[in-house]
């Protein structure tokens, strides 16, 4: 990723769609990226988690979910399959 790009794709970082900020979005392919954290293993926050994202899909927007874990420790292969959905949609 260089800059805030990936592979040409411009993606915004702590962007507001409706009641909601997001952590990475790029607005061009309606494609939403989220990095998570242990609080999305409580039952509360992951009924929270599922209502955003029927939300943001309602809204036409894609949204895939990653943890900080494969982010931190698998970066390239995070943002490959992050690619792989830009181009598959």
């Amino acid at each position: 990723m260089k800059g805030k790009r990936l592979a040409g794709y411009k993606f915004r970082r702590q962007h507001v769609i409706g009641n909601y900020i997001v952590d990475f979005v790029c607005l061009k392919r309606k494609l939403i990226v989220e990095v998570d954290g242990d609080i999305h293993l409580a039952p509360s926050q992951q009924r929270y988690d599922e209502d955003r994202t029927e939300f943001l899909e309602a809204n036409g927007f894609r949204v895939i979910r990653f943890w900080n874990d494969a982010v931190l420790e698998r970066l390239d292969a995070v943002l490959d399959t992050i690619l792989e959905t830009l181009n598959a949609g």
